[in-house]
């Protein structure tokens, strides 16, 4: 006799050809007041640990307003709705870790490219006077 502790197809998510630099949409369910709802958590796969195993995790990155967030997501987690592989990248390493430092050093290339300057409202001798009087 078979018992099912776990909402999961855990066949199909063993199946799942998951890599690192595939690009992924995980549909994830939320709980709020009561009701469920799905959020979508698109991004690159920069890890996947653990195999096949119960423990499995993978790690998604995206870019969110010019911030990096990733997230770890448990492969069998009844939470995670679905996973969907939006595109495939060929790679050469295991683990894509250096995409975070290539991704600060891309926005500070841009800040040194970009630089505004401040256009100053007061001389500096009213500065000076401002201070003193305080």
């Amino acid at each position: 006799m078979a018992i099912a502790i776990s909402t999961v197809d855990v066949k199909a998510r063993r199946d799942i050809d998951l890599r690192p630099g595939d690009t992924v949409r995980v549909s994830q369910k939320i709980e709020e007041k009561g009701k469920t709802r799905l959020q979508v958590f698109e991004g690159l796969v920069l890890a996947r640990k653990h195999g096949r195993e119960a423990g499995a995790t993978f790690t998604v990155r995206k870019m969110a307003s010019g911030v990096g967030v990733e997230k770890i997501f448990p492969l069998y987690s009844p939470m995670i709705d679905s996973i969907e592989v939006v595109r495939r990248s060929k790679t050469r390493r295991a683990k894509l870790y250096y995409v975070r430092e290539k991704a600060v050093k891309e926005i500070r290339r841009q800040m040194r490219h970009s630089r505004v300057e401040k256009v100053a409202e007061e001389t500096p001798a009213e500065i000076v006077a401002e201070k003193a009087a305080a």
